[in-house]
């Protein structure tokens, strides 16, 4: 038999995760001098400032890219009167700086946030109109970059910024410390860490090294806010506090609705908010608009569902005018259930828009890239990507990359789930919740921790939920109870049977009665 786990047991190997870590305290982050570019860029807005120019900020509309653009906006706001925010909408402009957006701006000074590494065109017209281009990005930069005055991006080539995974949000952030610095001014960045910690999360960034020291101190910035938008939050789901997990599936989801169902400046807006009123006001129609966003998600994941080819390595669906604002989180939700890369394509009249999800070890946008002669653009990470092809190509691409993808090892599809080991229901307790909240923010690269536990007894089963499709099962080992929860259930459990269990724990707050929680991940 595999020796148990103890408390200690796991305080070690939680602490392991982050024993190459350079940067453990605000004090150790690398500074803003490190960045390629960051000076002569900081220096040409110091200079916009004095001169009274008119600086134009292009975001994005993901969480990231409305962060990013809030962040250096309301910093900027605080030196200089006029200051634009451009924030392109997903249905008419596409992603990122566009040769067309430019075309519209009338300004000496573009600062682009969370995009502008690939715009090239974007780039030339610019110049051809006498405006400085300061590109702020972390996304991968293609061979050819921009013909820009300054590029801020810890991933292009000979940038010595130290830690590459980093998100728009934290560039901007770094930017502004940077104009601070260059200005002599007196002015305290961590105003911005509760929003930036949002960014962080919501992007998808590794939680090591100065992202998990930002994210934490993001957490309590968050909890102590006295920011109308987040505290319009607070009060509408009655949350005394926040976790890691209330970022990804309720801050996020709800800033990001904005941009996939309308316009992202309504979030920039909410957030914003000068007082609680005008939050909350705002905040009713977002919420409005993440119910739509949750009810066509829902149709069209159960219309893909009927078009999934399980033979195939990649899943790759398309349908006539579904909402493009969706289509990614149908993808990652496709990804989830196969454990097989997704792309969800959206036609409209002879373009297909499309979003893709990866798993595991298999990099999404290399698969992509190879593609290229049958694309139009595309960009973004090794889990995601977006692109955009005429609907003719539709069958060569999708035959392409089945062919590419058939060649990859069956491992790099594996998520190997990080199970701690075996433990025994007697050291599940508050001691161990204490432990366990003390290594958040759990996420990408350091995942919740999974444990198992074997033969324990089923006292009590019911089934929840308005579609009947989660558990809640007590569970008897020796003489120790447990409460667990297994959402989106498939094996239905006997009372009095004995089962083996893989899962994670959480705290369950039931009318202030805290109590550890099983969150059921494989029943055995």
């Amino acid at each position: 038999m595999s020796k148990l786990l103890t408390k200690e047991d796991i305080k070690k190997i939680l602490s392991q995760r982050f024993e190459d870590d350079k940067f453990s305290t605000l004090s150790s982050l690398p500074t803003p001098d490190m960045f390629k570019d960051m000076k002569k860029a900081a220096l040409r807005v110091s200079e916009a400032i004095k001169n009274r120019e008119k600086i134009t900020i292009v975001g994005d509309y993901d969480v990231d890219g409305v962060v990013s653009s809030y962040i250096l906006s309301d910093f900027l706001e605080k030196l200089v009167d006029n200051v634009e925010v451009v924030i392109p909408n997903r249905f008419k402009d596409g992603y990122g700086i566009s040769k067309d957006m430019v075309k519209n701006i009338n300004s000496s000074l573009i600062i682009t946030v969370d995009n502008g590494i690939s715009s090239i065109e974007a780039a030339k017209i610019c110049k051809d109109k006498s405006i400085d281009l300061i590109i702020t990005d972390h996304h991968t930069p293609s061979e050819i970059l921009p013909d820009a005055y300054a590029i801020i991006n810890p991933k292009q080539k000979d940038c010595n910024f130290p830690y590459k995974e980093i998100c728009g949000a934290q560039v901007a952030w770094y930017f502004a410390g940077a104009i601070k610095h260059i200005l002599g001014l007196k002015f305290n960045m961590l105003e911005y860490i509760d929003l930036l910690g949002i960014a962080i999360v919501a992007d998808m960034m590794e939680l090591k090294d100065l992202n998990r020291v930002l994210v934490k101190k993001s957490l309590q910035a968050i909890n102590n806010s006295k920011r109308a938008s987040i505290l319009a939050i607070k009060n509408s789901y009655n949350k005394s506090s926040f976790c890691s997990e209330d970022i990804s599936f309720l801050l996020a989801p709800l800033i990001n609705s904005a941009g996939r169902m309308d316009s992202a400046l309504k979030a920039y807006k909410f957030l914003k908010s000068k007082n609680l009123q005008e939050a909350s006001v705002l905040l009713d129609g977002i919420k409005s608009l993440n119910e739509k966003r949750k009810e066509i998600e829902k149709e069209l994941f159960e219309i893909s569902l009927k078009m999934v080819d399980e033979n195939q390595k990649i899943i790759i669906v398309w349908g006539e005018g579904w909402h493009e604002g969706v289509i990614g989180i149908v993808a990652a939700k496709l990804a989830r259930r196969f454990k097989k890369p997704a792309v969800v394509f959206s036609i409209n009249g002879n373009i297909a828009k499309g979003s893709a999800r990866s798993v595991a070890e298999v990099n999404i946008l290399k698969l992509i890239a190879k593609e290229h002669d049958k694309i139009l653009h595309y960009g973004g990470h090794k889990g995601a990507a977006g692109l955009s092809l005429d609907v003719e190509k539709l069958p060569s691409f999708k035959k392409s990359i089945e062919k590419s993808i058939s060649d990859i090892d069956e491992e790099m599809f594996i998520s190997n789930i990080d199970i701690l080991g075996e433990i025994d229901a007697k050291e599940i307790d508050f001691e161990l919740l204490d432990i366990l909240e003390s290594f958040e923010p759990y996420g990408h690269k350091n995942p919740k921790p999974f444990f198992s536990i074997k033969n324990a007894k089923v006292k009590k089963e019911r089934v929840l939920g308005k579609e009947k499709n989660h558990q809640k099962i007590i569970l008897q080992q020796n003489n120790h109870i447990l409460e667990s929860i297994n959402f989106n259930y498939k094996t239905k459990v006997d009372i009095g049977s004995n089962v083996d269990l893989i899962f994670t724990i959480s705290k369950n707050n039931f009318r202030g009665y805290i109590t550890p929680q099983l969150l059921i991940e494989e029943i055995i």
